[in-house]
């Protein structure tokens, strides 16, 4: 491949080396799942994963096998189907990699019994390569911003490996792919001034596919559309209408999905009331106990899981000196996403590590770490080094060990299912650790060090498999971080 024809030049006259942010991509994902759990720990994570299985196999959304199971969380729609109470949209974005474990769970060295762990780990693989893209888009909005190759290396790193995209990607929950979408619909909206009709209709079905993994993310449009005017005025008019069109046609799609199933357009398919008889789809927080939990309680404080968001804000100044729309959307979408679900009954996201619906928003917050690095003083250096150390172990420890086992007998809810604001899940989880990694008992199954090898190892999966899987992972690490090298190098090297 040629030199010209692996880095192209954006609206600005900027080079934009896209082996640079693909080798990116790849060492992330192939790091990712290596550390991923491979494991489906909660209901969200189950009804999505039975949704895959019911799309692939018989290509509806139907969840018998929920019912069947007693991990049913959902309602029957007007064809006496059940049906799960999440949008599909996590479901079919996952079933390639669903296909992909369905087939390899068959082979031989794997125990009729461990077909779903071995299934399950290739679907949980689909969050690694969606947090992988994540932090990719990142760098490639970094890029185009003008922030140096290296720098903007390191505040994509930084994203990665130091806020929650990182511990996400070892879970099955829908937050790095909606995370993926946002940044995704930010990097072509706003990849060039002004933006065309073209860049609008891959954004809006962007945007579109964002509603559909969950409904609720429409509450940013607005900050899209009010950062495209403020940037370009009356020529954003075109855009704004074809990007509104777009978001409104999958939303209104949505709308009569529920019409379809369950006979009501604002019929979501959540039932009334869940755990302990406590309605979980409505609006009764007090803001401020919601707004307290979000930044200062120390289970989900997005300051205490994603601590290099204090840099970011500070660099969100620096962003607004080079993209004003990008400003907008990075430091407006998590104040949308803070206000709206700091009065939602299950703020807290349900059994969860950290401040999970506000993931996405993090991500978009996180674009103040490129413009904050370009040309920083050796002190803010030192401060991003340490906020990345902080945020870099709270992930590690959150992937360590099952957070489902720190929130037993009563530590994650009270008798009323309402969240203790009191709850340490890193203090929690980092005492399991030490136990783990001290004691000689074995623990049982789905317990321990959360690692798909070790999971898989109890389930009696062939060993030999087993290192199959782990050096294709390892190959692939290594063969993607020569290639990052390399068109670092290349990069930098035409920066000069």
């Amino acid at each position: 491949m040629s030199e010209s024809s692996q880095i192209n030049l954006d609206a600005a006259g900027r080079r934009i080396p896209w082996t640079l942010v693909l080798a990116f991509f790849l060492f992330f994902n192939f790091l990712y799942l290596l550390t991923s759990t491979g494991l489906i720990h909660t209901i969200d994570e189950v009804s999505a994963d039975f949704e895959a299985e019911s799309l692939y196999l018989h290509g509806n959304t139907a969840v018998p096998q929920a019912v069947q199971s007693n991990w049913f969380y959902g309602i029957y729609d007007r064809f006496g189907r059940p049906q799960a109470a999440y949008a599909p949209g996590q479901s079919v974005a996952a079933l390639p990699w669903f296909a992909v474990g369905h087939w390899v769970a068959r082979w031989h060295g794997v125990p009729q019994g461990a077909h779903d762990l071995v299934s399950d780990l290739f679907l949980v693989g689909s969050s690694a390569a969606f947090s992988a893209a994540a932090a990719a888009l990142a760098l490639l909005i970094f890029l185009r911003l003008g922030v140096p190759a290296k720098t903007s290396l390191t505040a994509a790193g930084i994203l990665a490996l130091a806020t929650p995209i990182a511990a996400y990607s070892g879970w099955f929950f829908s937050e790095p792919l909606a995370a993926a979408l946002l940044l995704g619909t930010a990097a072509i909206l706003f990849s060039r001034a002004p933006s065309s009709a073209a860049q609008a209709v891959a954004a809006g079905a962007l945007f579109g596919a964002l509603v559909w993994v969950r409904p609720t993310h429409i509450i940013v449009a607005p900050v899209f559309l009010v950062a495209l005017f403020l940037r370009d005025g009356k020529r954003a008019a075109g855009p704004a209408v074809v990007f509104s069109a777009i978001a409104g046609f999958a939303g209104a799609a949505y709308l009569w999905r529920n019409t379809f199933l369950f006979g009501d357009p604002f019929n979501f398919g959540y039932p009334p009331t869940a755990e302990g008889g406590k309605a979980l789809n409505t609006f009764h927080t007090p803001f401020a106990t919601g707004l307290y939990g979000f930044l200062l309680s120390p289970g989900k404080s997005i300051f205490v899981f994603a601590p290099p968001i204090l840099l970011a804000i500070w660099g969100l100044r620096r962003v607004w000196q080079r993209d004003r729309a990008l400003a907008v959307v990075a430091g407006g979408a998590p104040l949308v996403y803070l206000f709206f679900f700091a009065t939602f009954t299950q703020w807290e996201g349900g059994y969860c590590y950290g401040p999970r619906y506000l993931v996405p928003a993090l991500a978009l917050l996180c674009l103040g770490l490129g413009p904050a690095l370009d040309g920083a003083t050796r002190r803010t250096h030192v401060v991003a080094l340490s906020l990345f150390g902080v945020g870099f172990l709270v992930q590690a420890i959150g992937l360590a060990t099952n957070f489902m086992q720190a929130t037993a007998g009563g530590a994650y809810y009270d008798a009323s299912f309402n969240y203790r604001m009191d709850f340490e899940p890193v203090l929690a989880q980092a005492k399991l650790f030490w136990h783990y990694a001290t004691t000689s008992a074995p623990a049982p199954i789905g317990r321990g060090f959360d690692r798909w090898w070790v999971l898989l190892s109890k389930a009696q999966v062939s060993h030999g498999l087993l290192w199959v899987f782990g050096l294709a992972e390892i190959a692939g690490l290594a063969l993607s971080a020569v290639w990052l090298r390399k068109s670092y190098l290349r990069a930098a090297a035409l920066e000069r």
